[in-house]
């Protein structure tokens, strides 16, 4: 018997939820309890009255499991709306992230190198040390990290994928 294997997909899924206690809870919770990984998780307030979230989760999975996941989120109670960017259309995405590089000399000199290449901005400074601030999308900042360790790579915060339709209409 053979089984056919589905190839797992890459999504990006935007929740308008209720701003109260526990929404994120509930919502990591469902994903924890079924199995399905969260890559990227980013939430902010998103009304001028404080009600409302937006919460951006990047996940991978076979068409029918994306599927589950936004039949899954769409049923809790805190949740107005879902959208799967990756299948609504064009759509931009872009997450930023601090890059610590320690380096002197040569080090120093192809660090700055690099960050001008990648439009990474110099955001703090000691005579041994950069920390970096970059944004664009995942594969960007991706390779910036990869090029940084070869230069004296000490630490890194990202924020997460956040994303928006492209367009004059809300996603």
């Amino acid at each position: 018997m053979h089984i056919k294997e589905e190839i797992s997909e890459r999504h990006v899924l935007t929740l308008t939820v209720d701003n109260e206690a526990g929404t994120l809870a509930r919502i990591a919770g469902m994903f924890t309890s079924r199995g399905y990984n969260i890559d990227s998780l980013t939430v902010a307030d998103i009304s001028e009255d404080h009600t409302t979230s937006r919460i951006t989760i990047v996940t991978k999975g076979p068409p029918p499991v994306i599927d589950q996941i936004i039949a899954q989120c769409e049923r809790l109670v805190p949740v107005h709306k879902v959208t799967d960017l990756t299948e609504a259309g064009p759509h931009v995405e872009r997450e930023l992230a601090l890059v610590k590089v320690n380096g002197t000399g040569d080090q120093r000199v192809e660090a700055m190198r690099l960050a001008d290449i990648y439009r990474a901005r110099v955001i703090d400074a000691t005579v041994s040390s950069f920390i970096f601030e970059i944004t664009g999308g995942p594969d960007k900042i991706d390779t910036f990290v990869t090029l940084m360790r070869e230069v004296g790579l000490v630490e890194v915060g990202r924020t997460g994928i956040v994303g928006l339709m492209r367009g004059s209409e809300a996603s």
